[in-house]
C-alpha cells in the first residue's frame, strides 16, 4: 500500500498545499517518514489525512472559475463504521463548495472497498452543489454496486462511460471537458 501514490502528473498545473482556496493549504510533505496507515499497512506520505482513520485523499487539480475539483480517493471508503463521508464532507467538500466550487470528479481506482449507512451527508452535499454535479470515474465494479444498494446513484454519477481508462494521458482541461460532456449528456 505505501507504493500507491496520488497521481502527480498534473502538479505542474496545481498542487493543493499551494492553493490558498485549498483545504490543504500549507500542508507539509515528509517523504521519508511514513506515518498514515490503513489496517496496519502504511501509506505513501503524499495522501491527504481527512480524519478517519480508512479514506484519504489528494485533490488533484481545481479550477475555481468553472467551479470544478478533481479528487482521488484512496483506501476504504467506510461509513458504517467510521462514517467517512461525514470526514469526506466537512474536510473537503464544505470548503471547497465555500469557495464555488460545484462540479465535482471522484477519481476511484484506488478505492479498494465501499460500506455504506445512511444516505444524509450525500443528500446535502447534493443539495449544496444545487446546479452541479458529482462524476465518479474508475470505481471498481463491487464498489459501484455498493452505491447502488445504498441508493447513492440518485447523487452520485458512475459506471459507464464514466470509465474512462485514458484519463492520464489528458491534461486537466480536456478531461474536465470530457468528463462534463458525459455528465450533461447523462443529466438532459
Amino acid at each position: 500500500m505505501q507504493e500507491i501514490e496520488p497521481y502527480y502528473n498534473w502538479e505542474k498545473h496545481y498542487v493543493a498545499s499551494h492553493d490558498e482556496k485549498s483545504p490543504f493549504f500549507g500542508r507539509t510533505y515528509n517523504l521519508d517518514y511514513y506515518e498514515n496507515a490503513i489496517y496496519g499497512y502504511y501509506i505513501h506520505p503524499l495522501w491527504d489525512e481527512i480524519g478517519s482513520e480508512t479514506l484519504y485523499v489528494k485533490i488533484i487539480f481545481a479550477d475555481y472559475k468553472k467551479r470544478f475539483a478533481v479528487i482521488e480517493v484512496f483506501g476504504e471508503w467506510n461509513d458504517a463504521l467510521h462514517n467517512d463521508i461525514m470526514f469526506f464532507k466537512r474536510q473537503v467538500v464544505d470548503p471547497l463548495v465555500d469557495e464555488g466550487i460545484n462540479q465535482f470528479i471522484l477519481m476511484g481506482e484506488n478505492l479498494l472497498d465501499f460500506h455504506g449507512n445512511e444516505d444524509d451527508y450525500y443528500a446535502e452535499w447534493f443539495d449544496d452543489i444545487e446546479d452541479g454535479w458529482i462524476a465518479a470515474v474508475n470505481f471498481r465494479e463491487h464498489v459501484e454496486e455498493q452505491w447502488k444498494k445504498f441508493r447513492l446513484d440518485y447523487f452520485i454519477n458512475f459506471g459507464g462511460t464514466l470509465h474512462i481508462g485514458n484519463w492520464r494521458t489528458l491534461q486537466p482541461e480536456p478531461f474536465y471537458e470530457l468528463v462534463k460532456n458525459l455528465m450533461v449528456r447523462r443529466l438532459e
